[in-house]
């Protein structure tokens, strides 16, 4: 009598060794470090060119624009490379593109490893300026901002080195508190404590939120956002949502996501029409 996974075996083994050939090929495929940097250095002077002829020959510019695009985005694909600087430069391109979405999207990632950057900062923020939605924060989140000042007004990195800071004196006046009962020494330790507690939630809070939200962009230049996850819904919304408008992921069906905006309203989109910044 032949036992059932006797059959199977033989399956089981060629699908390994076809499994075993495949990964070294797709390996192979991954760019080396001498490409990427010629890649780089090729978008790099795309770029500088287009610039250069961008106000006397704008069709030649937007051509070289999206070359510069092309080589950003296969040394992202195909390189496996992701960084503050390559994300940076591709929304440049972007932008000058006239793709607020794409533009935004990769303004938004190169956020995650360049936060405090000033550069990053005014192009995101010009970006947004040039979005045709004007959507309102909710009641709630102008609140929070308003009372949790120093989360939303002070950068990642200004308040590591405060809470650091505090922490700091906060041990300092403890130990020298050991040798002396002075009443100004009880005041700096309630102070650095508060401030250290403070300090210290605003980055834990971040940290928590960074890895549970979603946040994405639209990338086309109109999505009807929908009541439900297919084209037999009714519209959402009179106007359609357009290039450049963020959102938090949170339902994904596959073709389609379930989105909230920035004023806490909700709704359904196809997801190629939008893209997520992580």
């Amino acid at each position: 009598m032949v036992k059932p996974y006797s059959r199977i075996l033989p399956f089981l083994i060629i699908t390994l060794l076809v499994a075993g050939f495949c990964v070294p090929l797709v390996r192979a495929e991954l760019l080396d470090e001498a490409q990427v940097v010629d890649l780089y250095a090729q978008a790099k002077d795309l770029f500088r060119q287009a610039n250069e002829l961008a106000a006397v020959s704008p069709a030649q510019a937007e051509d070289l624009y999206g070359k510069a695009a092309m080589r950003y985005e296969r040394i992202i694909r195909d390189g496996g490379v992701r960084n503050g600087k390559l994300y940076y430069n591709l929304g440049n391109v972007y932008f000058r593109l006239k793709d607020l979405g794409r533009a935004i999207l990769n303004y938004r990632r190169a956020e995650q490893y360049i936060p405090n950057d000033p550069n990053l900062k005014q192009n995101l923020d010009y970006a947004r300026e040039k979005r045709l939605d004007d959507i309102e924060e909710k009641q709630e989140t102008k609140v929070l901002k308003t009372l949790f000042f120093w989360h939303y007004d002070l950068s990642t990195q200004s308040r590591v080195i405060f809470f650091s800071v505090c922490l700091m004196l906060l041990w300092t006046a403890a130990a020298i508190r050991i040798f002396t009962q002075a009443s100004y020494l009880r005041w700096g330790i309630t102070v650095s404590f508060i401030l250290s507690l403070l300090l210290g939630s605003s980055l834990l809070a971040e940290e928590l939120s960074l890895r549970n939200s979603r946040p994405g962009v639209v990338i086309n230049s109109e999505v009807i956002a929908r009541k439900g996850n297919s084209e037999t819904y009714e519209p959402s919304f009179k106007d359609p949502l357009h290039s450049g408008t963020e959102f938090t992921l949170i339902e994904d069906r596959g073709s389609w996501y379930q989105i909230e905006l920035a004023d806490a309203r909700t709704c359904w989109v196809p997801s190629n029409d939008v893209a997520l910044v992580r």
